[in-house]
């Protein structure tokens, strides 16, 4: 009587156990290379540590205390993360939904187009900074200001005026992303169920109706998914900044991924730059929080 209970014990606790153990090496992997790396991250920022000296001295809060009240580059460097996101973010999902909306119809034209825009997302960002930088260099041989020659326009300083620095990146980033975006929101567009369509066409509702009534409710979930991404890699932006402008000209173009490089690997105060870091994460986790608890609610899910 008591082996057959025993098995059945057995193959239950197997079975019980047997989901962990299947998670067990990618929550390892997460534990080593994510949670560790952040709590180190935090860890660092109470030392005054760097790389020419290899012994941490506590330090407490005095490397936030410099940041936000003492050095000014800090809040300059926040200044321009916030609008270089808010930028990319209004710029590549409102571009993404037109193109997607535009790639709807199966034509040869919108097949070329739809490779033409994607194949910028296949090549490496740091080639694509470098050949944007010969492209927007302000001589004569910069291929934008050639072009307003023709029409006897004055060249501009695209990468070397204040004015116009940030723009220029914001549009080298869009101009690489915006065609995986649009292929994101055009997968989601024909996901949507004809019949939905043709109920709207019987009733003769108008186009404008049928695309923030039906079209955009239904694509809530992929737009809300894509707002996340955009915004967090809008803020670890890096290679774009470093190669293109360095974050010039003055501090224009610096932002915090770059400025935290800056502080780590030029000035070696691993201890500041870590506080630093630790910013950063903290203010994405309060976005992506925000985002959930007051866009979450809008997102409609079929």
């Amino acid at each position: 009587m008591n082996a057959p209970a025993n098995r059945r014990r057995w193959r239950f606790r197997k079975e019980s156990f047997l989901p962990y153990l299947m998670v067990a090496p990618a929550m390892a992997f997460l534990g080593l290379f994510t949670f560790y790396p952040m709590a180190n991250l935090v860890y660092l920022s109470f030392f005054d540590y760097n790389l020419v000296n290899p012994v941490k001295k506590y330090v407490g809060l005095r490397n936030y205390q410099t940041m936000f009240f003492i050095r000014r580059d800090f809040m300059i460097a926040l200044k321009n993360t916030a609008v270089y996101t808010l930028a990319v973010v209004a710029c590549l999902i409102t571009l993404s939904l037109l193109c997607a909306l535009w790639f709807q119809k199966d034509t040869r034209l919108n097949r070329f187009a739809q490779t033409a825009m994607f194949t910028p997302h296949l090549i490496a960002m740091l080639s694509c900074a470098m050949i944007w930088s010969w492209i927007m260099d302000q001589n004569s041989y910069g291929l934008l200001n050639a072009v307003l020659e023709l029409f006897k326009i004055p060249p501009l300083r695209w990468l070397n005026s204040s004015q116009t620095a940030m723009l220029s990146v914001v549009i080298v980033s869009v101009w690489k992303s915006i065609g995986y975006y649009a292929l994101v929101i055009m997968s989601a567009l024909k996901s949507i169920p004809v019949e939905i369509y043709e109920a709207a066409e019987l009733d003769n509702t108008p186009k404008w109706r049928v695309f923030f009534r039906l079209t955009l409710p239904l694509l809530s979930p992929q737009l809300f998914f894509l707002l996340i991404v955009i915004t967090i890699n809008s803020f670890k932006v890096f290679d774009t900044i470093r190669v293109m402008t360095n974050g010039g000209p003055g501090s224009s173009t610096d932002v915090l991924a770059y400025y935290i490089y800056r502080y780590a690997f030029q000035h070696f105060k691993i201890g500041y730059a870590s506080a630093a870091g630790t910013v950063l994460m903290v203010i994405l986790m309060i976005l992506t929080a925000l985002y959930f608890a007051v866009l979450g609610r809008k997102v409609h899910y079929q």
